[in-house]
């Protein structure tokens, strides 16, 4: 098929390049000039493995094309999906220009039947507004359907995600058209659901919102076996082993961040809000998310003491292994508040350390864990890193000038590090008293 993807951002340039990568023309769009040429010579705005090889080659098959004209786009391709972003505005409700924008675009260039299909993450009666849109300002008196086609990757393994999707959710307004965007998918020989296209919109929001109702109710149970001597480790086993819970999203640390679970749980409590439901639950999970940060910072200036001449190096600034993603990283969090009480920082990330420049200019970006470790009074691990799983922990103590380890994602024995003189803290992780007589 001939496709048009509006956005090149983390889901456009994904979803388009897979689908060139399955035999189709893809036509990537997006106003911003800079973002198109670096597209076209190779550089890509995001990190994400494997999607540079896949963009490379097909473009050299002449499959996947990027340009700024997006009429043009619109109107050589039979199926136009939706891909730009969708940011919180300061109440939580999704900043739904964009979307707005692309449905104007598409029915200016609207010149023969089309499916348009919102890949954006987007509030229920989205699809409804995007049609309306197009109706009214179509050109052309021709026909169109709209369709809801949430997206589910997770950034650090979105290609094997969107090739191998757990389920492929596809909301219609009719069995036609629904068809239409079956057979595209079809070579994934994956599950699909077909609904109606509100409930599409809302299975994205909810999905999100309960895994990170997941997150925050392993963070307070973490919480209470730190105050009883439990090992959360071994709690998060039994509960996983249930069928009807699972271990996915069961694993204690610093919270939930990124750019989707933050705000589609902010957009679902507004949606409900807006619709007369007061979803309390959600909010608790989003205090529950954001006290785990302030928690392990009050812990760690509690360890470094009142003096203000102290050095921290944090591990990790993405927001999640594999990715230079730094929307609602922790990072970000931990290094503003140790800054505002007067530490030092240094800090290493494989990955996202120049994008992290460009907030932290003043303070130290290390080549290595142990040039960031060097002379320092604490060691913070922020992002599970499987470099930071495998460090040789003792070339680690012995370039500190402290002993205080933080480990935020609870990626470290606590036995062993305290065995080599580590003042070692985890999360929900009770450590014997007797290993440190």
């Amino acid at each position: 098929m001939n496709i048009c993807a509006i956005g090149t951002g983390y889901v456009g340039l994904v979803t388009g390049s897979v689908f060139a990568d399955l035999g189709n023309d893809v036509i990537c769009t997006d106003k911003d000039v800079a973002k198109i040429e670096g597209l076209n010579k190779g550089r890509l705005p995001i990190y994400e493995p494997g999607l540079e090889e896949m963009v490379e080659r097909n473009i050299q098959d002449g499959r996947l094309t990027f340009t700024t004209n997006v009429e043009d786009a619109v109107s050589r391709s039979e199926v136009i999906f939706i891909c730009v972003g969708t940011p919180p505005l300061e109440n939580g409700e999704p900043d739904l220009s964009q979307v707005k924008d692309a449905a104007h675009t598409i029915a200016r260039a609207l010149n023969r039947y089309k499916v348009i299909v919102n890949k954006s993450t987007v509030p229920v009666g989205t699809g409804e507004m995007v049609r309306e849109i197009i109706e009214i300002n179509r050109r052309n008196h021709v026909e169109f359907d709209v369709v809801s086609n949430p997206e589910f990757l997770r950034e650090g393994s979105a290609i094997q995600d969107t090739l191998n999707p757990d389920r492929i959710i596809i909301g219609a307004p009719n069995q036609m058209v629904a068809m239409k965007i079956l057979e595209l998918y079809a070579p994934l020989e994956r599950p699909m659901l077909i609904t109606d296209v509100a409930s599409a919109e809302i299975i994205k929001y909810a999905s999100n919102a309960f895994l990170a109702t997941k997150i925050s109710f392993i963070n307070a149970i973490a919480n209470i076996c730190e105050k009883a001597g439990a090992d959360v480790v071994q709690v998060m086993k039994g509960m996983g082993y249930d069928q009807r819970i699972g271990a996915a999203f069961l694993q204690a640390g610093l919270g939930y961040g990124g750019s989707c679970f933050p705000k589609d749980t902010k957009a679902l409590i507004h949606t409900s809000h807006r619709l007369g439901y007061d979803f309390t639950l959600l909010k608790m999970v989003e205090d529950i998310n954001a006290q785990q940060v302030e928690t392990f910072v009050s812990r760690l200036e509690g360890e470094l003491g009142d003096g203000k001449d102290h050095t921290v190096a944090i591990l990790g600034l993405a927001f999640k292994p594999n990715t230079d993603d730094l929307r609602e990283a922790r990072s970000l969090e931990i290094i503003s508040k140790l800054l505002s009480s007067g530490v030092r920082i240094k800090t290493y990330d494989p990955i996202a350390m120049d994008k992290a420049k460009e907030i932290f200019p003043q303070i130290y970006f290390a080549e290595n864990p142990y040039d960031a470790a060097e002379n320092a009074d604490a060691v913070v691990v922020v992002t599970e890193w499987n470099e930071f799983k495998l460090l040789n922990l003792e070339r680690l103590k012995n370039a500190m000038s402290g002993n205080i380890l933080f480990d935020g994602r609870n990626i470290y024995d606590p036995v062993r590090m305290r065995r080599m003189g580590f003042n070692y803290h985890c999360i929900g992780r009770a450590i014997p008293t007797e290993i440190d007589k």
